[in-house]
């Protein structure tokens, strides 16, 4: 059934693929508990005062570095892999949101080099590879801060770019 969606695919990357997609709706699930669980604990703050929860950096059982933010409109999760940044949100379906994250990623000299968008009703996860620009002076920490506050700036529309 798998090589009647893609007949020119390997069984390997297929396999890869689908597996790649659970581990992103399991994520995006695990998310939504944790939301739901912080809501049912305290009252929602007022989304002009941002409360976020600061990871340091700190290496993962599989060796990569890695910082966390978590509010009520995102979770922001960025990581070393490689020579690359994984970045990952988890958040409300906002219009205009992923124009001004990307915005972020540009000023601070980041190359995105792939981006995917999983949306389970109205929460999305944005899930971006980003290279490391030659100019770029962000720690992770740094990074997942910008990209956090770009929940709480004004939204962009594509004729104001």
């Amino acid at each position: 059934m798998l090589r009647d969606i893609d007949p020119m695919g390997d069984q390997a990357s297929i396999i890869g693929g689908v597996i790649e997609f659970i581990k992103e709706v399991q994520q995006v699930l695990q998310s939504l508990e944790s939301k739901k669980q912080r809501k049912s604990l305290s009252p929602s703050p007022s989304p002009s005062t941002p409360k976020s929860l600061h990871l340091p950096a700190k290496p993962n059982p599989m060796g990569e570095v890695g910082a966390c933010f978590n509010s009520s409109l995102a979770d922001v999760e960025a990581r070393i892999s490689g020579s690359n940044v994984l970045l990952k949100i988890v958040c409300q379906q906002i219009p205009g949101q992923i124009l001004k994250i990307v915005a972020v990623l540009e000023k601070f000299s980041f190359d995105v080099l792939h981006l995917n968008i999983s949306r389970m009703e109205e929460t999305v996860l944005y899930s971006f590879v980003i290279k490391i620009g030659l100019e770029c002076q962000l720690s992770l920490e740094e990074l997942a801060t910008e990209v956090q506050q770009s929940f709480f700036s004004e939204p962009v529309f594509l004729n104001e770019i």
